[in-house]
């Protein structure tokens, strides 16, 4: 049956590998590292030489003095930046949607899509410039009789820096999803509920949101299944000696005990237990959604 199928599809299946052969070179050979989690890795002996040692590095991580403020460092920045930015881009969406004059809809667009194509060493540059004690956000609390905020060196502001700087670079980009989704809603649709005097909020309510209802969903298993993977150069570069405590989390422990402790071992571990924490949320919120929605990713 497969070979019948090789046979009749061979183009199709000519075209698609190329990206079969990019997966397997780049993403699942390279897995064979892994195996370093186990062992204690010695560079001189290679991977298959080192020595095997279990679950040594994993204990080791869990009962470090770092862990519980990684995992809530890490976990509070996932699950912040899931309930901030994921509803607005969909908020957009629907409000450009509804814009009417083509001309105004373009310039909103192109203002909103604009910071997604500036890279992140130049947004944490622009958090810095305009942050800084003498910087024009805290010029203008002085204006109104406030005092200066050192916002880059308070714990307590940088989840909320880090956050709301990526809603503003991202929600234009993000919307293009759900606006592609909202030209396949049937207009006859709109035309009736118009006929029987739906007003715009309820055709949006009862038309537009359950028509991308599927997209919201797929997307929404795609973001919490990587909750835990807060994004590495971002943080790294918004990260201070002042701010550390709340700064902190398993991508750059992993760097720092990895790149600048050479513990190869251990910082596999963790990069490992961090890779099966977003596995296994997927596969949950995948579950409920499709219990729930009855959508899911398979």
């Amino acid at each position: 049956m497969l070979k019948k199928s090789f046979r009749k599809n061979w183009d199709l299946y000519l075209l698609i590998s190329p990206v079969i052969a990019y997966f397997i070179i780049f993403h699942y050979v390279p897995m064979y590292g892994i195996q370093i989690a186990f062992k204690d890795f010695i560079a001189t002996k290679g991977i298959w030489g080192s020595e095997w040692v279990g679950l040594k590095h994993f204990e080791r991580f869990f009962d470090s003095y770092y862990f519980w403020r990684l995992i809530k460092n890490t976990l509070g920045i996932g699950i912040y930046t899931l309930a901030v930015s994921f509803p607005i881009p969909i908020i957009i969406a629907l409000m450009l949607n509804e814009v009417r004059n083509e001309k105004y809809k373009k310039f909103v667009q192109t203002v909103i899509y604009a910071p997604h194509f500036l890279s992140t060493v130049v947004v944490v540059g622009m958090l810095i410039l305009f942050l800084k004690p003498d910087g024009i956000i805290n010029q203008t609390i002085t204006l109104f009789g406030g005092n200066p905020v050192d916002f880059m060196t308070e714990p307590g502001w940088f989840k909320s820096l880090y956050v709301f700087s990526d809603v503003w670079q991202t929600m234009g980009w993000s919307s293009i999803i759900y606006l592609a989704a909202l030209t396949a809603v049937d207009h006859s649709q709109h035309e009736a509920a118009m006929i029987d005097g739906a007003s715009r909020i309820q055709r949006i309510w009862h038309i537009n949101i359950p028509a991308i209802m599927p997209t919201i969903v797929i997307l929404f298993i795609l973001n919490a299944g990587s909750v835990m993977s807060v994004g590495f150069e971002k943080v790294f570069l918004m990260q201070n000696t002042l701010n550390m405590s709340t700064s902190d989390v398993i991508s750059t422990f992993v760097y720092r005990s990895g790149i600048l402790e050479a513990q190869y071992s251990f910082s596999a571990a963790v990069g490992l237990f961090n890779s099966v924490i977003n596995f296994i949320m997927l596969i949950m919120v995948n579950a409920i959604a499709k219990k729930i929605n009855n959508t899911s990713l398979w």
